[in-house]
């Protein structure tokens, strides 16, 4: 009895280790994620641009690194043989009762996920060993710090100058502003429609406790609240010439917030013991985005990716639509598919590329991830990897199972009633550029041409100006979304502009020169000819108008040769997400930009 007895008690010990184990690895990350936000503060505080983009590229591997090293530990301290289905039954229920009282219980559970799928077979995946839903509710988690998640001000009580200068110096920056009473005259006549001259007895301002770090900017998020109405607004503070603060305006319009909290740009820095309720704050902001991505837009990647696959699973249950090819030109090195009834794409990396493709599968996903650390910039599309994807076989069309195995067959696997695609990156839906621009022709929308085009240029020069060279520059490349902004999302030939060598085409030395098909001038791997984007681009005469007019020096070699040597000179761009025309250095204070009454309500 008492042998029997034994190796029940040892697997059991094993399944407490392991667990102890995942909460410890899942502690130690968080730790060093709020260690980051908290250096951020300093970068901005000091004004450390390049410093606080390199910490800020370093945060987004902290998760992976922690998932290995537990997994590592896992691996060395036991035999494969000793961790038994029943021992991850065990350590699954320990390790809830681990996550009791904790302040990141939804995060502690997906890192259980990310150590325990790397260990075991993907069978696994979607039974009792895992947490497929959540279990600990995130509901009304109580901060323990001495700030609450969200501050409170009466403007009635203490005045609606003061409660505004208020809430910026409750954040303690350590750096000096240069007036702070003018910034905050200037925040108060763009509330004033809202609030009106009589405030209701329940007026009040909500604000996060911590700011939003992210590039050059620190911003403000918060809701207004006067009798039956919400405000949201996010107040940008930034550095001027002189190194002293200013705020740069509020964002009231709920597109401009919406554009700041974009899935096409770097993730921000937030401290927070408790992001949950972040998250819930935001939601009351941002209703139509979904809980994945407020996630991911505040670092927290990898729970954005467990959020978006479980409302991909929900939604394939209750939709009965096939997926099918995603329309537009096809690539030469992606296949792309999509489902109609949901907003996104699927991308998978084809096994060969015909010329003048040059590229292998390593290239493109090291692309792919140099898009993930980069600055984005508002014009690069966040992507989610995934590996070992199980689709309902049911639900594709045989012209795309065969197209799939025809030009990815290593990635592709028929199992039973699922297609399981061991990689692929997913990405929101946009309508192509050059579809937008077509449609828009043929329907002599001349103004939609005229805006594709400027925001098509646009795109170019704000990547430009965060170092990025999108190589394969047709319209094709670059899609248009809800807010009609242009953003790149085909990236297996970016670079960076650093690496270029940008040239202006040589004089002919004689006739047989200028008379020949082929370039009679050497070209080295890395040279751009940017005079010669107009006969890939400007074919059409309405576009080569509207180009010409507003971004002809895309054409030219210096133009491109003047923002590299910036970037070599260690200038960081400024690269607003917002309207220039809502700055208040672009306003008067006796005359500043008012949203309508309209969009307040």
């Amino acid at each position: 009895m008492m042998s029997q007895a034994f190796p029940k008690l040892l697997s059991s010990q094993i399944a407490f280790d392991i667990a102890r184990t995942i909460r410890e690895g899942f502690d130690k990350h968080y730790r060093l994620f709020r260690q980051a936000s908290q250096d951020a503060r300093r970068h901005f505080e000091r004004g450390q641009w390049a410093v606080a983009q390199r910490a800020a590229r370093e945060r987004i591997d902290f998760y992976d690194r922690r998932v290995q090293e537990c997994v590592q530990l896992l691996e060395d301290e036991y035999d494969p043989a000793e961790l038994t289905d029943q021992v991850w039954r065990e350590a699954k229920l320990h390790y809830i009762g681990m996550l009791s009282g904790h302040k990141q219980p939804e995060l502690a559970e997906t890192f259980f996920n990310s150590v325990s799928c790397n260990i075991l077979h993907r069978s696994y995946f979607h039974n009792e060993f895992i947490f497929v839903r959540p279990v600990v509710s995130t509901e009304y988690i109580e901060t323990e710090e001495p700030q609450p998640t969200y501050r409170v001000y009466y403007p009635a009580a203490d005045g609606m100058h003061f409660t505004l200068k208020r809430i910026v110096t409750n954040f303690q920056l350590d750096a000096k502003f240069a007036n702070l009473s003018r910034d905050a005259t200037m925040v108060q006549a763009r509330l004033q429609p809202f609030f009106g001259d009589a405030l209701a007895p329940n007026a009040q301002v909500h604000v996060l406790s911590s700011l939003f770090f992210r590039n050059k900017g620190a911003y403000i998020v918060g809701k207004a609240i006067n009798g039956d109405n919400e405000l949201p607004f996010v107040i940008p503070i930034l550095h001027n010439r002189n190194g002293e603060l200013v705020l740069d305006t509020i964002l009231l319009e709920k597109e401009h917030i919406v554009v700041l909290f974009s899935f096409t740009r770097a993730y921000f820095l937030v401290d927070m013991e408790v992001p949950s309720a972040y998250v819930q704050f935001l939601r009351t902001i941002l209703p139509r985005k979904p809980r994945s991505e407020i996630y991911t837009i505040l670092g927290l990647q990898k729970q954005g990716k467990t959020l978006f696959y479980r409302d991909y699973l929900q939604h394939l249950k209750h939709s009965s639509d096939l997926f099918e090819s995603a329309p537009g030109i096809r690539g030469l090195v992606m296949l792309v598919f999509t489902l109609p009834s949901f907003p996104y794409v699927f991308k998978v990396i084809k096994d060969f590329y015909p010329a003048p493709k040059d590229t292998t599968r390593a290239q493109i996903k090291e692309k792919y991830l140099l898009v993930k650390h980069h600055d984005r910039v508002g014009r690069m599309a966040d992507t989610l990897e995934y590996s070992n994807v199980a689709f309902p076989r049911a639900r594709f069309a045989e012209e795309l199972v065969a197209e799939l195995k025809k030009h990815a067959p290593s990635l592709v696997e028929e199992d039973g009633d699922q297609l399981v695609i061991r990689h692929l990156y997913i990405e929101r839906r946009m309508v192509p550029l050059n579809m937008w621009l077509s449609n828009a022709e043929q329907a002599g929308n001349d103004a939609e041409i005229e805006h594709g085009i400027v925001e098509y240029g646009n795109a170019i020069k704000d990547l430009v100006a965060a170092n990025i060279f999108p190589g394969d520059m047709l319209y094709k490349n670059f899609g248009v979304t809800r807010h009609k902004r242009v953003v790149f999302y085909d990236y297996d030939e970016i670079e960076y502009l650093t690496d270029c060598v940008f040239r202006t085409i040589p004089e002919p030395r004689n006739e047989e020169d200028e008379m020949s098909s082929e370039p009679w001038y050497p070209i080295g791997k890395h040279d751009v000819f940017p005079e010669q984007f107009g006969k890939f681009l400007l074919g059409n005469a309405k576009i080569r108008k509207f180009f010409m007019k507003h971004h002809a020096d895309l054409l030219t070699a210096a133009w491109w040769q003047t923002r590299q040597q910036r970037i070599r000179d260690g200038v960081i761009e400024d690269v607003f997400p917002y309207p220039q025309s809502v700055r208040f250095c672009y306003q008067s204070p006796a005359a500043p930009a008012l949203p309508s009454l309209e969009t307040i309500k």
